[in-house]
C-alpha cells in the first residue's frame, strides 16, 4: 500500500451560526444562486454525493473546484488552519 500526503492549498472556509446565510455566501464568494438552504437551523448544501446537513457550528468550506461541502469543526480543526 502506498502513502499519500495532502498537496498543501488555500481554500475558502466559513462556520455556519444559523442566521448568517448572507456572511455565508459573501465569505465563500458565491452568488445567491448557490446550490445550498436553509431550514431552521439547518443549512443544506446539494453537492456531486447529494444533500448534506450544515448543522450549526460546523464549517462550509469552497473546495478547489468552486464546490461546496460542510464539514464537521473537529475535522476541520485537525485539517487546516489559519493564514490570515
Amino acid at each position: 500500500m502506498a502513502l499519500y500526503r495532502k498537496k498543501p492549498i488555500v481554500i475558502r472556509a466559513v462556520q455556519w451560526r444559523g442566521d448568517n446565510l448572507a456572511g455565508v455566501l459573501q465569505a465563500l464568494d458565491v452568488s445567491e444562486h448557490a446550490p445550498l438552504s436553509v431550514v431552521g437551523p439547518i443549512l443544506t448544501i446539494i453537492t456531486l454525493e447529494g444533500a448534506m446537513q450544515c448543522p450549526v457550528g460546523h464549517w462550509v468550506i469552497k473546495g478547489v473546484a468552486g464546490e461546496l461541502y460542510p464539514c464537521d469543526p473537529r475535522v476541520f480543526e485537525m485539517t487546516y488552519e489559519a493564514v490570515s
